[in-house]
């Protein structure tokens, strides 16, 4: 993880609170990694380890308000993480499958998504055959989440109501699958 500058850092938890979209962007580029990683030691499985941090994001991001600027936001992030695996473990072993008790009220988050990001634009400088080339190259999950975004223009609430997830969690996934593919065109352009 590169190291991170406590200034920009708190400049940016201050923008996200005003529910800026590039400040998210930086928190869930600056952090993936620490809680992917953190997940996957605990869980042992690429794929609920990914789950979980897409979740802990969700979660953090909706309460990012009660973040307090005296505490380290990494820590505060792992904690939302830890408990998600706990309650994650609870449920498992209580063979209960219904949704999470926990689930947060959609109302109360919205990500302001007018401007577009550089990955945005990366994105749709591709031509179509060579863009779904790319998007193949994405885990499942991601690729759904793009498809179900961008060609078949659904909302971010359709989008939750066909996945059967929140909306906060289809945000997440759709910066984290953004990000991804953007990452997949520029390695392909530097080798063209």
């Amino acid at each position: 993880m590169k190291k991170e500058d406590p200034n920009l850092l708190q400049e940016h938890i201050k923008k996200a609170k005003q529910g800026n979209q590039a400040s998210f962007n930086y928190l869930l580029d600056t952090y993936w990694n620490e809680v992917y990683y953190f997940q996957l030691k605990k869980t042992h499985n690429e794929y609920e380890a990914e789950d979980i941090t897409i979740q802990s994001f969700s979660r953090a991001f909706d309460k990012i308000n009660t973040f307090k600027e005296d505490y380290n936001f990494k820590t505060w992030l792992i904690q939302i993480s830890k408990n998600l695996h706990i309650d994650l473990l609870r449920k498992k072993n209580a063979s209960i499958h219904s949704k999470t008790t926990t689930q947060v009220d959609e109302t109360v988050y919205k990500i302001i998504d007018d401007n577009p990001t550089p990955e945005d634009k990366l994105i749709t400088e591709q031509n179509l055959a060579q863009l779904l080339l790319y998007i193949k190259q994405l885990k499942p999950p991601y690729q759904k989440v793009i498809n179900l975004r961008y060609f078949q223009e659904l909302s971010y609430k359709e989008i939750a109501e066909h996945l059967d997830e929140s909306i906060n969690n289809v945000k997440v996934k759709l910066l984290r699958a953004k990000k991804l593919l953007s990452e997949i065109i520029t390695t392909a352009k530097k080798k063209d």
